[in-house]
């Protein structure tokens, strides 16, 4: 029982899925740069990379942040104060607070929509999705998910250096707060304190 209740606290409050593309790793890291290491959420980012590509976006982001920085693989427990990434070629979903990896991605650029759809689906109330920057419309169909669903949405405001995609999750009228990232550390923080 004592293990049970230990395991439960490993959960996170809520899990944000930080979706981007095309200029947002500077917005993930004035993201990263203003969380506290300690909200008691977990960060997935969802980034579009080559297929090919070798990513290094983990060990990028870890100067960020003082919480662990993990590539996200099969069956991985999802803890709280962690931040995970997205492997390359690869669909990431949730499931019973564990990822799951489908490898090779199944369709283009629409890993941040599945796994949006996803962590609404296994979260409700407690997901929350973010559109940072990056071309074409990537998110907006999970954006809707996670508000049907009773989440938090937020998209990153002018500072986003390729506007498509937060500008289509705001077009579509399911954005709570459009915010640049530092600003949007800080909501999530009381959203976090809140509970």
């Amino acid at each position: 029982m004592k293990t049970e209740g230990r395991k439960g606290s490993l959960h996170p409050k809520f899990i944000v899925g930080i979706g981007g593309s095309a200029g947002a790793l500077t917005a993930y890291w004035a993201l990263l740069d203003a969380l506290p290491p300690d909200t008691g959420m977990a960060f997935v980012i969802i980034s579009h990379m080559s297929p090919t590509a070798y990513s290094q976006l983990a060990l990028i982001l870890s100067r960020h942040t003082k919480m662990p920085v993990i590539v996200a693989s099969q069956k991985m427990p999802i803890l709280r104060d962690h931040v995970y990434v997205i492997p390359a070629d690869s669909d990431l979903l949730i499931e019973n607070y564990t990822f799951k990896v489908l490898s090779p991605r199944s369709r283009g650029h629409k890993q941040i929509d599945l796994f949006f759809i996803s962590l609404a689906e296994a979260m409700g109330t407690r997901a929350i999705g973010i559109v940072l920057s990056g071309y074409d419309g990537d998110g907006t169909e999970g954006c809707k998910q996670i508000k049907a669903k009773g989440g938090i949405t937020f998209a990153q405001d002018k500072s986003a250096e390729v506007h498509h995609m937060p500008v289509n999750a705001q077009a579509s009228g399911c954005v709570d707060f459009v915010m640049p990232p530092g600003k949007i550390a800080g909501k999530l923080k009381k959203l976090a304190a809140a509970i």
